[in-house]
């Protein structure tokens, strides 16, 4: 077959992608697309409006483009369930393009179906009107389907009279027929039903599947030779070459001044900017790097795109929106940074150009921006005005089917139990792109699960089938692209809210289409510095600079070395602060190497280790070569940044580092057949170095082996920047801060600011509740603490919350409820944002009666609803006595009972604020309990059985692989939340006799992967009448006194006071604690047991806790 033709309904995401695997096959793409035409225009909005297909195609380049305009403006202007054009699109538009009348659903086949047959032979001529006689045809295809056939007899009826020329063609929605059972499963996929109900979309027949020329011949060879005639002859007359290696790079003219190049304007800019670094006189090794990159970006011909994302950072900065210090590989250039396009010196912190801008790989740089994700939109905006905004556009992406998501997808459809589904997807990967059979193939358990059970056979063969397929489209987080021209000259668009357009064309092809991209991603971390730096103002603090704080602070380490980084960038998971407390950090570049290590690559190369124990003296830095340890001193030995490789490779081979690069990047890829001409070079330039071939050998396999968990180091340099001026405002200024922060998750689910909201407590710093007289519409610092925002009160929107701050600030403190209601816009502040105003206690401070407040708004509301409609003129208060500003008198009603009054908190913020109802049961569980929640994971690798108590906050009930059931309970007291693992012999035994609410102790081990859960070995819920566990006895000696202690003595005296509960031995010492449980011993609390124990150790030497 020498062409093919791909025409997806509407839109054409997958063109580049189609037209290159067909050149790739040896087989001639033809561009086309199965359009939308609405009947009574393109901008119509009546539901009532019919739509239709029309099959487009290209014929020559002049086609694609118009093709392109034609399914932009669908998207853009005429989409209404469908993106649809209409007639007077197609007469604009024409030139260049072949039309035929579709499928069943074209306009022509369906008014013959309806028995309108001279309407049918109008629109034929319309069309035929429109696209000219040799570029429209009737559409004729085969099938089973009855309807088919009668509009194929009418088709040839109204060739054969009106000279209308036939084409046969073959409606494919799938590659083979058998595959009609997988596609049937993703139309139900995609139409969210079960393959089950009987009103679902679906095909009536499984001919929809890519016929050869054989059957395409038997099926209209004989009776109609000319239709497939016409195919062939339209497959030679389409010609189109999309230029997808085009190196002419396609961006807009940069702003240089009048008698100006880019080159020369660039030149001169980075100059001025540099000398502005460095404060005066430039060092010459700074010079040298300046010219360097200068030369070789001018040469390729890039100095227009620095200066336009230059000037886009400037215009961000003087909107006053914060921008990042860089991401990616461009902070390790010096003329970004002289533009201040990044902030950090790439010469200080040893950063390479050449891993951002390869002079010997010829590609487009690309530079990563971080700004304030609330002004990102506000930037996009000012591109737009700035470049028109027929010039600027979103980048759009596929999401397409992972494996587990395919399985889910395909389980769901053919009825399969949640959990034999989830059984499936517990032995598939989470991450990579192992395809399902591969997966099968390699994982006993799953292939036995497949071999033994017909349902598990079927959904992991479908599966397998739809895995890979695109399943949405959306945008790109960052990327943007501008361009010279209107947009849709060179790829189609659609649109996203009302007035931003996004890319069909995901962002590889565009690249190779020469659009460059530039990516601005929206960060919430320099919102929340920015709300900082104002809170600090707030205060009447001066406000510092962060560009200009010092990297040594000792308050900044000191919070780092202990792991307190809630809120600190790219620092807070409970991995990452475990790797803190290793190493320690007490420098810049310790913070660097962190974010650089903290991967699975690294942590499970013993990497971490290896770079842990040498800085810590406990091991001696060994390196690869003598050569290189000036590039490994930093990081002791390890190879642990992509830059590192690059530079192994040129101090020991003689690699550029342009040539370091591609070998950095043939490493990633290991590709056998570039490695071993790599290996080849590289040895010959060792041994030119006097370094023997075998050595060398030895050295690349490990520089290789290296190179795979490599980091870009530039990128982890600016990221720590970020990561040490938050650890520097937490270190500095907490409350101002904290506030910040809780602020920043404003519009995260109630159980997350609950997580956060307490943890923020655990820090030191207490959140005072809502008030209204006091509360902004955000987290505020007061003193030493925060006060709750009104934003985070359920139901508080921001229009609400607003005009409550604003009638505050204009109008005074609120003095009652009554005062509150008749100054407020009720229609804003609507009554259920009051009722979760008071439940949360955001009225308090004027009336802490929470029951008599909310049992009189509903004769309040009205009342002061008519009070507002009845005031024409004036204030409300012209001419009301006092009594009457006060309101009716409330009735004498006693507050909510202790828990139900915190419940309806906890409903109203999500979380538990002026106390918790854990703290009613406290002195009865915490001497049973020998650690408590925040504490627990702390103990991760030592065998010690920990009881712990809380409330039950939630029962999560799974499966195991096996399909057994287990669960995870969670439970939460007054100052944390932990997860316990019950395991199925666990969960047998306790399913059905706890629920949420309840309080338990639970018995167990921290897990020893990374100790964020407890492994329960026994829950007893805790009842008001229950006889409870009996509690832990701990003997607590200090550490330096253990050698004067006779352990046979201790266990001796133990044994003199016989009981029921187990005994810990506490040694305490240098800021560490061991606990050790001792086997078979336990005692009666009730008795004296420090007088026993002190009968043969000192009393100064023990305490019994």
């Amino acid at each position: 077959m020498p062409a093919v033709a791909m025409t997806d309904h509407g839109a054409m995401y997958g063109v580049v992608d189609f037209y290159e695997s067909c050149l790739a096959a040896g087989v001639k793409p033809i561009i086309g697309c199965e359009v939308y035409v609405a009947a009574d225009g393109h901008m119509s909005r009546d539901r009532r409006g019919r739509t239709h297909h029309l099959l487009l195609l290209a014929e020559n380049e002049e086609g694609y483009h118009n093709l392109v305009k034609l399914c932009s403006i669908a998207y853009t202007d005429g989409f209404y369930s469908k993106p649809r054009i209409d007639h007077g699109l197609l007469e604009r538009f024409k030139k260049g393009l072949i039309a035929s009348s579709a499928c069943l659903a074209g306009e022509i086949p369906a008014l013959l179906l309806e028995g309108r047959e001279k309407e049918a032979l109008e629109r034929a001529f319309l069309y035929r009107d429109i696209m000219g006689e040799d570029n429209f045809f009737l559409e004729i295809m085969h099938n089973s389907i009855p309807e088919q056939s009668r509009v194929n007899r009418a088709l040839v009826a109204m060739s054969r009279a009106h000279g209308f020329p036939l084409v046969a063609t073959n409606d494919a929605h799938y590659l083979e027929k058998d595959d009609y059972d997988w596609h049937d499963v993703l139309l139900c996929v995609q139409t969210k039903s079960s393959l089950d109900d009987k009103n679902r979309m679906a095909f009536s027949c499984n001919d929809f599947y890519f016929r050869s020329p054989e059957e395409m011949d038997s099926i209209f060879g004989t009776e109609l030779p000319e239709a497939l005639d016409n195919t062939v002859a339209i497959a030679e007359r389409c010609n189109v070459k999309i230029p997808v290696d085009n190196r002419d790079y396609l961006l807009p003219r940069p702003d240089v001044p009048e008698g100006e190049t880019p080159e020369s304007s660039l030149t001169r800019a980075a100059a001025e900017g540099l000398k502005e670094r460095l404060g005066g006189a430039v060092p010459e090794e700074y010079q040298e790097r300046l010219d360097l990159e200068i030369g070789i970006i001018n040469s390729m011909g890039f100095a227009g795109y620095f200066l336009i994302v230059a000037g886009i950072i400037k215009a961000a900065r003087e909107m006053e929106i914060p921008v990042g210090p860089g991401r990616g590989s461009a902070a390790g250039s010096v003329v970004a940074w002289s533009l201040k396009i990044t902030g950090l010196d790439p010469i200080k912190y040893n950063l390479l150009f050449e891993r951002f801008l390869n002079p010997e790989r010829i590609s487009m740089p690309d530079i990563d921006t971080d700004l304030s994700d609330k002004g990102r939109d506000e930037l996009l905006r000012y591109i737009a005005e700035k470049y028109g905004n027929d010039k600027v556009s979103q980048i759009g992406t596929l999401g397409r089917l992972k494996s587990r998501a395919a399985v889910k997808d395909v389980g769901r459809v053919l009825g399969m139990p949640i959990p034999d589904v989830n059984a499936i997807t517990r032995l598939l990967p989470v991450m990579g792109d192992l395809p399902i059979p591969k997966v099968v193939e390699q994982t006993p358990e799953l292939a036995e699960m497949k071999s033994s059970d017909k349902m598990v056979a079927r959904v992991l063969d479908i599966a397998s089938n739809i895995e890979g397929l695109a399943r949405h489209c959306s945008q790109h987080a960052a990327g943007v692209v501008i361009t010279p021209m209107p947009i849709t000259d060179m790829v189609p668009v659609r649109r996203i809210g009302e007035n931003q357009v996004v890319t069909q064309y995901p962002m590889e092809p565009l690249e190779k289409l020469g659009l460059v991209k530039m990516d601005f991603l929206g960060l919430r971390t320099l919102s929340i510095i920015e709300e900082a730096l104002s809170n600090i103002a707030l205060l009447g603090k001066p406000v510092p600079d962060l560009e200009a704080i010092p990297l040594d602070d000792k308050k900044t380490y000191e919070i780092l070395q202990k792991a307190d980084t809630l809120g600190v960038f790219q620092l807070e998971s409970p991995g990452m602060r475990r790797l803190l407390r290793k190493l320690e950090i007490d420098c810049f570049e310790d913070l660097i190497a962190a974010l650089a290590m903290y991967r699975p690559g690294p942590l499970g190369s013993g990497m971490v280790d290896q770079y842990v124990e040498c800085k810590h003296g406990r091991s001696r830095v060994k390196y690869l070569h003598p050569l290189l340890e000036d590039v490994l001193r930093e990081t002791y030995g390890v190879v642990l940044y992509q830059e590192q490789v690059m530079q192994c490779a040129a101090v020991l081979a003689g690699y550029s580092l342009g040539e370091a690069d591609l070998l950095r990047r043939a490493m990633g890829k290991k590709k056998a057949d570039v490695m071993e001409q790599q290996r080849a070079k590289f040895t010959d330039g060792c041994k030119e170095r006097g370094i023997d071939e075998h050595k060398a050998g030895e050295i690349f396999d490990i520089i290789s082996e290296f190179a795979g968990y490599g980091f870009n180091k530039s990128h982890s340099a600016a990221y720590a920047l970020i990561s040490y001026q938050t650890a520097w405002l937490k270190a500095n200024y907490r409350p101002e801060f904290m506030a910040a922060y809780l602020s920043g998750q404003i519009d995260a689910k109630k159980e997350v600011m609950a997580s956060y909201v307490r943890e923020v407590r655990n820090s030191g710093i207490d959140v005072l509740p809502p008030d209204v007289n006091s509360s902004m519409a955000s987290f505020t610092p007061v003193g030493d603490v925060v006060r709750f925002g009104l934003g985070a009160v359920a139901k508080a929107g921001h229009a609400a919350v607003d005009a409550i701050v604003e009638e505050r600030e204009t109008g005074g403190p609120f003095t009652s409820l009554w005062d509150f209601l008749l100054r407020v816009n009720l229609r804003v502040v609507n009554r259920g944002v009051v009722e979760n105003l008071i439940l949360s206690g955001a009225f308090d401070s004027i009336e802490p009666n929470r029951q008599k407040l909310f049992g009189a708004l509903p004769d309040l509301v009205p009342a002061a609803q008519r009070r507002a409609a009845d005031a024409n003129q004036g204030t409300l208060f012209e001419g009301l006595a006092d009594e009457d500003k006060n309101g009716p008198e409330l009735p004498d009603t006693p507050d909510f009972p202790g828990i139900e009054r915190l419940e309806k908190e906890k409903e109203a913020v999500g979380l538990y604020i002026s106390g918790h109802p854990f703290e009613l049961h406290e002195n009865r569980i915490r001497p049973l309990t020998n650690c408590s929640l925040s504490d627990a994971t702390d103990w991760r690798g030592k065998r010690i059985p920990l009881q712990l108590g809380g409330m039950v906050l939630s029962i999560n009930e799974r499966y195991t692989r096996r399909g057994d059931p287990m669960a995870v309970i969670e439970l939460e007291d007054s100052d944390s939340r932990l997860q316990f693992l019950c395991f199925p012999k666990v969960w047998e035994h306790v399913g059905g006799t706890v629920s949420p609410g309840d309080v338990c102790l639970i018995t167990g081990f921290p897990e020893d992967r990374d100790g964020s859960k407890i492994i329960a070995n026994q829950v007893v819920p805790v009842l008001e009448d229950s006889e409870l566990p009996n509690p832990f006895v701990r003997v607590s000696i200090a550490a330096d006194r253990l050698k004067r202690v006779s352990f046979k003595d201790l266990v001796r005296s133990l044994k003199s006071c016989p009981g029921k509960s187990p005994v810990i031995l506490e040694f305490c010492g240098e800021g560490e604690r061991t606990e050790v449980l001792l086997q078979g011993i336990k005692v009666d609390p009730g008795k004296d047991i420090a007088s026993a124990i002190s009968e043969v150790i000192p009393r100064t030497m023990f305490d019994v806790i």
